[in-house]
């Protein structure tokens, strides 16, 4: 039997990590590197293709970028067909790419509506579509999916981003039901609340010193009192990548703290002296 931290190893397995110049996919990326990889990524534009290969040659990793929009067929056949002949063919797909639109859905316009679906959720199946001949001619294969807690919640001003993420749950579960006899698995990873630059502004102290609104709703709701660092995600991602979840297939795993199993409590009730001391670090390290 093989020694069991082994199975969590990448070495040698060509990873593609969509949208990935900065943020979540770029934590996944560097744990990929981490584990052995071999790192491709797109973006939308040539400024944060530029952007992101600055990044990983800053955390000393080789990587692989192109501008692709993967809502276009085209586009991605390109993109999978330069990986194949410059890094061999894509064992670990993460569709990580995706927006969000907050507009009240009966202000929404159907070009909002429409934008919101191909690349959250039309973006994926081209993807997947893309990579998936070679994952069945080697027999082996991993597809990851970036669900939401809007998987499985409904919240005002994103219905298309839900109804997206919702449809991207279940087209997990089929490319599971459908490629499962070819030793292809499909998995999906929920994050929940990360503190992200993006979500800074929704941590800030308040003029008076109190805490935002928003962020104690979060902690309120959250039985671990705090929001997710990226570094969270990282161990699942590279599981669901690495041949220890070999017998793992359509499932949506939701980092998030507990939020998903909890009721929550009155925000009124949280201590903001608790998380006065708490230090946030959004920057991404590669273990030495």
């Amino acid at each position: 039997m093989a020694n069991i931290i082994d199975k969590f190893r990448l070495d040698g397995k060509v990873a593609w990590i969509t949208g990935a110049s900065y943020g979540l996919g770029l934590a996944y990326a560097t744990a990929y590197a981490e584990a052995g990889a071999k790192i491709a990524f797109n973006d939308i534009n040539q400024e944060l293709v530029d952007r992101g290969l600055s990044e990983y040659k800053k955390l000393g990793i080789e990587a692989y970028g192109a501008v692709c929009d993967v809502t276009k067929e085209d586009q991605v056949a390109k993109f999978v067909s330069d990986v194949k002949a410059k890094l061999g063919s894509i064992d670990i797909l993460v569709n990580n790419a995706g927006i969000i639109k907050r507009i009240p859905m009966h202000e929404m316009k159907i070009e909002e509506w429409n934008q919101v679906i191909n690349v959250d959720l039309t973006g994926p199946f081209i993807c997947a579509k893309a990579v998936l001949p070679d994952m069945i001619e080697k027999q082996s294969g991993k597809i990851i999916n970036a669900c939401s807690m809007m998987s499985e919640f409904g919240r005002e001003t994103v219905s298309a981003y839900a109804a997206a993420k919702g449809g991207l749950k279940m087209l997990t579960r089929n490319i599971c039901s459908e490629y499962g006899q070819f030793n292809i698995q499909c998995n999906a990873i929920g994050p929940g609340y990360i503190a992200t630059p993006q979500t800074a502004p929704l941590r800030e102290k308040q003029a008076d010193g109190s805490m935002h609104p928003f962020d104690r709703f979060i902690r309120s709701k959250t039985p671990a009192q705090r929001w997710g660092k990226t570094e969270d995600l990282m161990g699942l991602a590279v599981f669901l990548a690495s041949p220890a979840s070999d017998f793992i297939n359509g499932q949506v795993v939701y980092i998030d703290g507990g939020i998903s199993a909890y009721i929550g409590q009155d925000p009124g009730n949280l201590d903001p002296s608790k998380f006065a001391a708490e230090e946030e670090d959004d920057t991404i390290k590669v273990n030495d």
